[in-house]
């Protein structure tokens, strides 16, 4: 989930951390300056860092892309040695009930813990968007009861899901997708530290099916090291099981040639591999996103039809008569208006 930045060090894997241990944990992150990406709110959690009054926090944002590091980090910076006293962490995964903010959450926020001076106790509330909503509200007492010695750190993935009276006490942070970049960059990390073998379309690939989720990327490495043995293309679309963009790109060339007899022999050759209507709609999507030999107008004219299409296979129409309609349509903004007169 993360990367160095220009003026720190590489992060170093923690050493006293089993080797079997997977890689998106063994180069997670413990300080700040480790995190890659979204500069800007970093830099207003370093600053909360260093001048140690942190005030609650909701941080918002798409899977993977450093949210829970970065609250952990940051209380590793504000507590130190304290950090297991002081710290409470709870995920989706736990109960999270109105009778766990009566019971657990109110008893270590009345917990009386040594501190450094100036510190407070940290509650930290992952995915905090799958609370329910009577849970919310009776947290909303205790962030007032209990701040002058405890503050709370929400990681969501869509604000919007937290209830507004508890918006409304927190400093908001938005998370944005990692550029390709970063990613990169912190995979040539991985690799040069796990004396991976790779070449430059393999890392492609590895952006490619990752779609700014540095976890999922590091997995993907990972998991395609331990299959191949080598980060090549073809072994990431066989470990991710996604369609192959190649594939794609080819049959959104058939289709600006208005060929629609090549542009269904592609696309009934991917449904045949047995990939959903959902892969290879995603996968239509993501490639003409990025294609450069498509004129803008084109390029948003498919876009649009791909968007509909989407929607139609998310309500449960997820056949290859969907998806050959999409072909259809695409080949048919391509053909010559004369082609069409009686």
């Amino acid at each position: 989930m993360a990367s160095s930045s220009a003026k720190a060090k590489k992060p170093q894997p923690d050493s006293s951390l089993p080797y079997e241990l997977p890689w998106v944990e063994k180069y997670r992150p413990t300080v700040l300056d480790d995190v890659v990406g979204n500069e800007e709110t970093i830099d207003r959690l370093k600053v909360i860092g260093q001048n140690g009054n942190c005030p609650h926090i909701i941080i918002s944002g798409l899977p993977g892309i450093g949210k829970t590091t970065s609250i952990h980090c940051l209380a590793h910076q504000l507590l130190g040695d304290a950090y297991k006293e002081g710290v409470l962490e709870l995920n989706a995964s736990d109960d999270r009930g109105i009778d766990v903010v009566r019971n657990k959450i109110k008893s270590f926020a009345q917990k009386k813990v040594t501190l450094p001076p100036g510190r407070h106790k940290i509650i930290i509330l992952d995915e905090a968007d799958s609370m329910t909503t009577g849970a919310q509200q009776a947290l909303r007492r205790t962030m007032e009861i209990y701040s002058n010695t405890t503050r709370f750190c929400l990681a969501c993935n869509m604000s919007n899901k937290i209830i507004e009276p508890i918006q409304s006490r927190c400093a908001i942070l938005r998370y944005a997708k990692l550029k390709d970049q970063e990613i990169l960059k912190r995979l040539l990390e991985v690799c040069e530290f796990e004396n991976v073998q790779f070449n430059d379309e393999g890392l492609s690939a590895l952006i490619f099916t990752s779609e700014g989720d540095m976890r999922q990327a590091i997995n993907n490495l990972q998991s395609t090291h331990s299959g191949f043995g080598f980060i090549s293309a073809d072994n990431v679309f066989k470990v991710c099981d996604q369609p192959h963009p190649v594939l794609v790109q080819a049959t959104i060339r058939a289709c600006v040639k208005g060929d629609v007899d090549v542009a269904m022999a592609k696309l009934t050759s991917l449904w045949d591999q047995g990939y959903s209507a959902v892969d290879i709609v995603v996968t239509f999507f993501r490639v003409v996103k990025t294609f450069d030999e498509l004129p803008e107008y084109t390029k948003l004219e498919f876009i649009k039809e791909i968007g509909f299409t989407h929607m139609r296979i998310l309500e449960g129409v997820g056949t290859l008569i969907q998806l050959a309609g999409l072909v259809a349509r695409l080949c048919k903004m391509a053909m010559k208006p004369e082609l069409f007169q009686p």
